[in-house]
């Protein structure tokens, strides 16, 4: 084939994992909250830390399931209960602080650039506790006819264009609520804040039960 040919068949591979990067990025859940969360009470920044975390993760599952290294999805799928248990606790945990810390920072315009990098960690993490992203990825892929990609360039572009439109979501969910959080008064902030926290709080004791009941 001609590069003319194969640039048109990468473009179209791009574009059509892009969509799908946002199609898998954009349900509300656990990580949606903790995004909405961050840039209530740290700002626009905290959430686009956040995102980028998120979407990493997401590219990594993407390059397992584009890659087919099927060993390292059965070694992570066989560990999802407890991946589930422990990420379930962190939420637990980033919930109920959340409830009892108000955005103040927000408040007073102050931005600890110090917690950027650990949120971003921490977003790779709390993705990577659910291992089931990889079949999801393979499902998808396989619906949408990317299963047979030739050579590893064309699992490499399915994983960039997985990453760019998740990304892309984050940034404008991050982006959106700071919008709005600008428009409510900081006693309603507070509020929302809170309900945020209870709601995260609420996904990590799902995750962790649930994890709990695929133990033995």
């Amino acid at each position: 084939m001609d590069p003319a040919g194969i640039l048109l068949i990468n473009v179209d591979l791009l574009a059509r994992t892009f969509i799908i990067g946002i199609v898998v990025a954009a349900p509300v859940g656990a990580m949606a909250m903790l995004c909405v969360q961050r840039v209530l009470a740290h700002g626009w920044r905290a959430g686009i830390a956040t995102g980028v975390g998120i979407a990493a993760a997401d590219a990594m599952y993407a390059a397992v399931a584009a890659f087919g290294v099927t060993a390292v999805a059965e070694v992570m799928i066989s560990q999802q209960s407890q991946l589930m248990i422990a990420g379930g606790l962190v939420l637990l945990w980033l919930g109920l602080r959340a409830i009892r810390t108000p955005p103040t920072a927000v408040a007073s315009g102050l931005h600890d650039s110090t917690r950027l990098l650990p949120m971003l960690g921490s977003a790779v993490g709390l993705t990577l506790t659910n291992p089931m992203t990889i079949l999801a990825f393979a499902a998808i892929f396989a619906s949408a006819g990317l299963v047979a990609q030739p050579g590893a360039g064309g699992a490499v572009v399915v994983t960039v264009g997985v990453a760019a439109g998740s990304l892309a979501w984050w940034i404008s969910l991050s982006t959106g609520v700071w919008a709005i959080r600008h428009l409510v008064s900081e006693r309603a902030m507070i509020i929302v804040n809170r309900i945020s926290g209870g709601v995260l709080a609420a996904f990590g004791v799902a995750a962790a039960v649930t994890g709990l009941s695929g133990v033995g």
